[in-house]
């Protein structure tokens, strides 16, 4: 798969939108990437799933994957179908009921993980995982995410000793193709 694939099939999903926009952090924008749009669409699933599979692939070692809930679920299941490895659900919050886990799966003291997202804009939502993960025990140096708006993420989780992975930048997204 090409850079140029993921970009044609986010395209065709309607996943990108222009206008004004509101983000969730609270500043606006000119343009939306609708993460239920694509991941939502079976084609985009195939793509990202083959993508982070491959970036997965190039560790030596085992590693959990995680996916930030709700928006990067899909992602994950996805994915952990695609190479055969485990993941869990890192909550924004923990539960009130039930078990009242914030991390949702089996996931064992000192087990590396990777964390998958669907959008990077801030890094906050991202380094909130990562913290959950880490405060249960795993060892969380890496975040794949689909698309990376480039507002300040990467720059976040780099001071918190986390590399941020990008299938997509918003410049290349963007870039008349």
């Amino acid at each position: 798969m090409t850079d140029q694939d993921l970009i044609d099939a986010l395209r065709a999903a309607d996943a990108v939108k222009f206008g004004e926009f509101e983000l969730s952090h609270g500043g606006t924008s000119d343009y939306y990437v609708d993460k239920y749009l694509f991941e939502t669409d079976p084609e985009c699933l195939r793509l990202i799933a083959s993508a982070f599979a491959d970036r997965v692939g190039e560790l030596n070692d085992e590693v959990t994957l995680a996916g930030v809930a709700l928006g990067a679920v899909p992602l994950v299941a996805v994915t952990s179908a695609e190479t055969g490895r485990p993941y869990v659900i890192a909550r924004k919050q923990a539960k009130e009921y039930g078990t009242g886990n914030r991390i949702e799966g089996r996931l064992g003291e000192g087990d590396r993980v990777v964390v998958l997202e669907d959008i990077a804009t801030t890094g906050k939502s991202a380094l909130d995982a990562v913290g959950a993960l880490r405060e249960a025990g795993a060892t969380v140096d890496r975040v794949l995410v689909v698309v990376d708006r480039e507002e300040g993420a990467s720059e976040l989780l780099a001071d918190h000793g986390i590399e941020l992975e990008a299938l997509l930048t918003a410049t290349e997204l963007l870039a008349d193709g």
